[in-house]
């Protein structure tokens, strides 16, 4: 049976080794047998987890989805509608993501493609910066996890 010490599951995979022990610790890949020495040595199942893990967090999915996923993918008998729905959750959460950044590309875009007169003082992006009413849509990202609230000049919102 191949065995692997957790740098050789960090170069097969590509995921930092502080994050397979993270990943480790929160149940999501098994803690591995260790040697006299104290050292991790991961099977290929193991691997092979991790690498499900990685893919599923390149495709945005969170850790507890991920979780779900994982519990599905060891019982290959049960019904697959579960991971099609965290499939359709994770789609939309993309989705809203994407009008987001498209929002807010088009307000970038707007504020860079100003002509200014060349100082400071009357430069487009800095008073747009300063006075969120200047915009042309809302860009709230509270959905994504990031909050963009508008402050006055006394610091009040």
């Amino acid at each position: 049976m191949k065995e692997y010490s957790i740098g050789q599951m960090s170069r097969r995979t590509g995921v930092k080794v502080t994050t397979i022990r993270y990943y480790e610790q929160r149940g999501l890949i098994p803690s591995p047998a260790r040697t006299e020495g104290g050292q991790r040595r991961y099977d290929e199942a193991a691997l092979e987890r991790l690498a499900f893990l990685r893919h599923a967090r390149e495709l945005g999915f969170g850790l507890n989805d991920i979780a779900d996923l994982m519990a599905l993918a060891e019982a290959p008998s049960e019904d697959c509608a579960p991971a099609h729905e965290i499939a359709r959750k994770q789609l939309a959460a993309v989705d809203r993501r994407m009008t987001i950044l498209a929002q807010l590309r088009e307000e970038l875009a707007r504020m860079a493609d100003t002509d200014d007169p060349g100082h400071v003082g009357k430069c487009r992006v800095i008073e747009v910066l300063e006075d969120h009413r200047l915009c042309i849509g809302a860009h709230d990202t509270t959905q994504s996890g990031t909050v963009f609230v508008h402050r006055n000049a006394d610091g009040s919102s």
